[in-house]
């Protein structure tokens, strides 16, 4: 028996303002989605959404009130909650406090330019003004817009990224472990701490499963993105004939939960002890502190080498254990979220791929943007400008499926 518990931070109350758009992939720069790209998308800020946000602006300026409550101050728990909950909506009223200041600029140069009257230099002085500010607020327009789309709930979250070799045999181990590296610049340039918390070598280099804990700022944003089916095409260095052949590797990004969100029953779970392998000293090869969990109904294994005691092993194949039926979860309860995602470790195979590292014409082919970006830049870890990508992809989907729920 599973329970769950599916966190609603006060991001997911203030999206709920606005209709949950479809999810779609689309090309874009940046984590943003510039002017230019949805011009056409006409969408100005109406009545009835200037009023949502009055509201969002009163939520916030209680809260900003609540910080001053003796009560809350006194309570440090209760104090970083309001301090959150606060940080949640302060961009889009400060988006929006800017866009009605100009709002009530623009009515001053409409009236000074009624004013003028016959004087040509003042009409043209005032039409100016109108013009710039008009220009400001279609820029403060978009970005509300995007600040108000539906959220998703575990962005903020750490998580744990696990990458399995798939078909390829010793090359997919060896490729398995370039994406290791990859990602590990990744992190380091995202100032993220890394833990790798279990890994299985292969024979002849790299890895045949390896599973990293990340911690960090909205870590879970940026990798649910990496999850699905990697593919690589190169000639392996065991290659005689200088053929290019083609192996795989599977990333699954899963969230780090506790067991507030995941209640296990423990006559769920088998659990026997082994002796660990490699290095570590005698205590690690002599005593069993290597644990094999199995979740009966589900048929998850997980085994735990990497820690020197029984203790935190079993520590640590709860937390992957949780993760992935934390995972499982939300695939059922949103269909949205399976359909973007897909089975993240799947099988392995090379018909599903999300990603294409080609050594020979030195490109990655990002197969969800339509895009190839220079393979250097990738294998230095520069993997930020494909998932800036696909987050504009996402906005941009929701952004066009609230336009078309307007219009109805």
């Amino acid at each position: 028996h599973i329970s769950m518990k599916l966190s609603t931070p006060l991001s997911l109350l203030l999206s709920a303002l606005c209709m949950e758009g479809a999810v779609s992939f689309a090309p874009a720069p940046q984590n943003a989605i510039t002017r230019q790209t949805l011009t056409s998308l006409p969408m100005a800020l109406d009545d009835a959404m200037k009023s949502r946000l009055e509201g969002i602006r009163r939520s916030f300026q209680a809260l900003t009130e609540r910080l001053g409550d003796p009560d809350v101050i006194s309570d440090s728990n209760l104090l970083r909650k309001v301090m959150k909950d606060r940080s949640q909506s302060e961009e889009v009223v400060m988006a929006y406090e800017e866009y009605a200041q100009l709002d009530v600029e623009l009515e001053g140069a409409q009236e000074l330019f009624q004013d003028a009257g016959d004087d040509a230099e003042m009409r043209e002085m005032a039409r100016a003004e109108m013009k710039e500010i008009e220009a400001r607020m279609e820029v403060l327009e978009e970005e509300i817009k995007i600040l108000l789309l539906p959220k998703d709930p575990n962005d903020d979250r750490n998580c744990m990224l696990e990458i399995r070799a798939g078909t390829g045999g010793s090359e997919a181990n060896i490729f398995a472990g370039d994406l290791l590296d990859i990602y590990r610049k990744f992190m380091s340039n995202e100032g993220w701490q890394v833990k790798m918390i279990d890994s299985s070598s292969g024979d002849d280099g790299g890895y045949k499963n390896v599973v990293l804990e990340v911690k960090g700022d909205k870590v879970y944003s940026k990798l649910k993105w990496e999850a699905g089916v990697h593919r690589v095409q190169r000639v392996p260095a065991t290659e005689t004939q200088g053929r290019v052949h083609t192996s795989t590797a599977s990333v699954a990004i899963m969230i780090e939960v506790d067991d507030v969100d995941v209640k296990i029953d423990q006559k769920d779970i088998e659990m026997s002890t082994m002796r660990s392998g490699g290095a570590g000293g005698q205590n690690v090869n002599k005593v069993e502190t290597a644990v094999d969990l199995l979740h009966k109904p589900t048929g998850i294994r997980i085994k735990c080498t990497q820690e020197r005691s029984q203790l935190k092993n079993k520590e640590l194949a709860m937390k992957m254990l949780m993760g992935k039926l934390y995972d499982i979860e939300i695939e059922k309860r949103e269909a949205e979220e399976r359909a973007r995602r897909g089975d993240q470790i799947g099988t392995g195979g090379r018909s599903e791929k999300i990603r294409t590292y080609n050594w020979k014409d030195s490109r990655v082919s990002e197969h969800r943007l339509g895009q190839n970006f220079p393979l250097q830049d990738i294998l230095g870890g520069g993997v930020g400008p494909i998932i800036d990508g696909l987050i504009a992809k996402d906005q941009e989907a929701k952004l066009r499926q609230l336009s078309e729920d307007s219009a109805m």
